[in-house]
């Protein structure tokens, strides 16, 4: 059985990461976009990484620009917009599709595992999130209006 530590995904500077180094943390993933109406979500994803990392959460950015084309930029582009803007500390991966043919293979494992409303598997926007436990289960999925101020209280449990 497949799960999101057996994939290998690139930085936001192209170095590879197993994500199995994750294992035993909580981790936040979230497809996201430098020009959305829901940008703003950077400020309380970045919140909710520094206020619970020391107990095992890591956030997992995923840069997409499927959606509007609200991802215009390079990597570099979009690390430099992320920390002028918004500090990001969380881990910044390399742009992804989610969706679609060319979708990353940790973006099919995510959506199987958790599909969203009546069962569909395909992410609707940009700020898609998904909850995974300690033990690599994805536990909840997120809507890109969810903020991460509303699922603090989900994101408190997995940590216990």
């Amino acid at each position: 059985m497949t799960t999101i530590y057996d994939f290998t995904v690139d930085d936001i500077e192209g170095r590879p990461v197993k994500l199995d180094r994750y294992k035993d943390k909580v981790l936040l993933v979230v497809n996201t976009a430098s020009k959305c109406g829901f940008t703003p979500q950077y400020k309380g994803l970045e919140a909710l990484y520094r206020k619970y990392k020391d107990q095992g959460l890591e956030v997992l950015g995923f840069p997409c620009n499927q959606f509007g084309s609200q991802e215009p930029g390079n990597e570099q582009e979009i690390a430099t917009f992320c920390e002028t803007n918004y500090d990001i500390t969380f881990t910044m991966f390399r742009k992804v599709d989610v969706n679609g043919e060319g979708a990353a293979p940790v973006y099919r494992y995510l959506k199987s595992a958790k599909p969203g409303l009546l069962g569909t598997e395909a992410i609707k926007w940009n700020f898609t999130k998904f909850l995974v436990d300690r033990g690599g289960n994805v536990v909840a999925r997120f809507a890109p209006n969810d903020t991460p101020e509303s699922i603090e209280r989900d994101v408190a449990k997995a940590l216990q």
